[in-house]
Parts: C-alpha cells; structure tokens; sequence
C-alpha cells in the first residue's frame, strides 16, 4: 500500500503450467485493486481473468505498480 493506492502481489519463481494455486487466491479477492503474479518464468506472462502475470524485472521497471 503506498499513499492510497493498493496491489496485491503473489510472487512464485515457476508459474506451474497445470496449477492455479498462484492466481485463485487473488481471484477471491473482490475488489478492484491490481493484482499480480511476479515470477522468474521469463516464458510466463499474460493475464488470467484480471490477474497479470508479469516477469520481475519488467514488474520493478513499470511505473504504474
């Protein structure tokens, strides 16, 4: 949380190909604040049902986290 602005961020350093463990939790989440899975997975990006998945490095590059 930084003034009054909010993120969630789950970080994993494989995002599992046939799991959903990383992405549920914040999907039971229900408000409208970004959520994010950050990973090592340079192969894993995207974005599943609101939730975007993004590398760690593009994720510490972005201004709007």
């Amino acid at each position: 949380m930084r003034r009054d602005e909010r993120i969630y961020v789950q970080v994993c350093r494989r995002l599992p190909e046939e799991s959903d463990r990383e992405v549920a939790n914040l999907l039971e989440i229900k408000d409208h604040y970004p959520k994010y899975v950050v990973t090592l997975d340079e192969l894993a990006a995207g974005n599943i049902n609101g939730v975007r998945i993004v590398h760690l490095a593009d994720f510490l590059l972005e201004d709007e986290y």
